[in-house]
């Protein structure tokens, strides 16, 4: 069964599905003027309107539930809005910028935070721990009227997020513009040799020093991390002969760190060598003073003995002269008076040259004994002496007899 259709089979039921009486001569939908009077009815009746049907009240009526329906829910969205709106969350590295009426506020930490509606608005949130990368690559001219290429990449933080936010529209133009401002300034103030070679380090460090200082000037709440000089080169015209500068200049390096190594292994042996000859000098030359000094000792204690008994010491130092002169001659021969032709020899060569055969010996003149020449080789000045006494006294007694 159809669900326009009476139970009972009969054609005569003239209301809609919604409940409203069909127009006669017509099976269409119902009419749409009608469902919005409908709505509006019921719309009237929750806010309070008239309901009522038929005549000029009654349209009156639908008008003015229809308006109050609207504002109600205009206010339903405009309080879910405000709702809405006065809460937002700030990430663990952000930090959030307020405005009160277009006036800045508060800076809100990580969290759950909560806003006046239409009052107060959040300008930015800015990420207070991120490192930011700015590069920057031109060719410009050095201070003795070279081009050079110089590559730069900075490394930055904003720190202050109320002057990030506020204070410079535009904080990394700025950071690029104020970037760009010092690299210009101090290579142009720098050679060219120094810009592609010793001077970089330097150079690095000045432009660093002056992009801060404007930095802070302009209260832009950026913090440098760090600024690097990536590359610097000359002109490709030029770029041969500025490679052979570079390696000439390495090799002069590389020869004086070679002489600087040679000259640190020579030089300790040389000093050591000189400190060596000072050393045998100084012993030498007091060696020398000693002996003087004890030769002018002795030579003042003979005069001495001298002068109290010249006789003695004359006599004395005639024998130890004979003695020494024997000591160093190889053959003695003694002339005896009254002995005619014999000469008494000494043969001390012979007797020297004989030293180690204990069995040979050599008579010296009667009396005077026997001596073995290895007894006689291993006398020392004074018994050589001795011996000369006894011999010189062995000439005498032959020469009284």
């Amino acid at each position: 069964m159809a669900w326009n259709e009476p139970p009972n089979g009969n054609n005569n039921n003239d209301q809609d599905p919604w409940g409203n009486r069909r127009r006669k001569g017509n099976d269409g939908p119902p009419d749409l003027d009608d469902l919005f009077k409908q709505i509006n009815e019921k719309l009237g009746k929750l806010f309070g309107g008239s309901g009522g049907k038929g005549g000029g009240s009654s349209s009156g009526g639908t008008g003015g539930a229809g308006f109050a329906s609207i504002l109600g829910i205009f206010a339903v969205l405009l309080v879910a809005f405000a709702v809405y709106d006065s809460i937002y969350v700030v990430d663990e590295s952000e930090r959030a910028v307020v405005l009160r009426l277009g006036k800045f506020h508060s800076l809100q930490p990580p969290g759950l935070q909560f806003k006046i509606p239409f009052i107060d608005t959040v300008d930015q949130k800015v990420n207070v721990t991120t490192v930011r990368n700015y590069r920057h690559q031109a060719s410009m001219l050095t201070g003795d009227e070279n081009i050079v290429s110089v590559s730069m990449t900075v490394e930055y933080r904003a720190v202050d997020a109320r002057q990030f936010a506020l204070n410079v529209q535009s904080p990394e133009t700025t950071l690029a513009n104020a970037a760009e401002s010092a690299l210009r300034h101090v290579i142009g103030s720098a050679t060219l040799e120094q810009a592609l070679t010793v001077g970089r380090d330097q150079i690095r460090a000045s432009v660093r020093e002056r992009l801060q200082d404007y930095l802070i000037s302009y209260d832009v709440g950026i913090e440098l991390s760090q600024l690097n000089i990536n590359d610097t080169s000359a002109p490709s015209a030029v770029q041969d002969a500025f490679d052979d500068v570079i390696i000439a200049r390495e090799d002069e390096v590389r020869l004086i760190n070679e002489a600087q190594a040679y000259a640190n292994q020579i030089l300790p042996v040389a000093e050591g060598r000189a400190r060596r000859q000072l050393e045998e000098a100084q012993g030498y030359r007091e060696q020398v003073i000693a002996r003087a000094t004890g030769e002018a000792n002795r030579f003042n204690s003979v005069l001495m003995a001298y002068q109290e008994s010249p006789e003695v010491t004359r006599q004395r130092l005639y024998l130890e002269t004979i003695g020494n002169i024997y000591a160093r001659t190889n053959k003695v021969l003694v002339d005896v008076e009254g002995g005619g032709n014999n000469l008494l020899y000494l043969p001390l060569d012979q007797l020297r040259a004989g030293g180690g055969g204990g069995g040979s010996s050599t008579n010296v003149g009667t009396g005077a004994g026997s001596i073995g020449s290895g007894a006689f080789n291993s006398m020392s000045s004074g018994e050589i002496s001795n011996l000369t006494d006894q011999i010189l006294r062995e000439i005498d007694r032959r020469r009284g007899n």
